[in-house]
C-alpha cells in the first residue's frame, strides 16, 4: 500500500504549481493504492468543466491545457 504523503509526488506538485486555478489530487483505488488523477475548477478563469479526472499525470496536464484553451486563456509550454 501506498504510504508516501500526495504532496511528496513531483509530478502532482509541478500540476498543482502549473494549474493553480485547480485543486489537484489522486483519488484512491479500492485497495488503498493511488488512483486516477483528478482537478476540481475552484477559478472559473482556469477553465471550463468543473472537474477533469484522467489515469495519469500527462493526460491530466493535456486535458488541463486545453481547459485553459477553452477558458480563453493561453497554454504555457512547460519543459520538466
Amino acid at each position: 500500500m501506498e504510504t508516501r504523503p500526495q504532496t511528496d509526488d513531483p509530478a502532482l506538485r509541478r500540476l498543482r504549481e502549473e494549474f493553480t486555478g485547480h485543486r489537484i489530487w489522486r483519488s484512491r483505488r479500492w485497495d488503498g493504492g493511488p488512483g486516477d488523477w483528478v482537478a476540481t475548477l475552484h477559478d472559473p478563469a482556469a477553465g471550463v468543466d468543473p472537474t477533469v479526472i484522467r489515469s495519469d499525470s500527462v493526460a491530466l496536464r493535456e486535458a488541463l491545457n486545453q481547459e485553459r484553451q477553452r477558458a480563453g486563456r493561453p497554454v504555457i509550454k512547460r519543459v520538466w
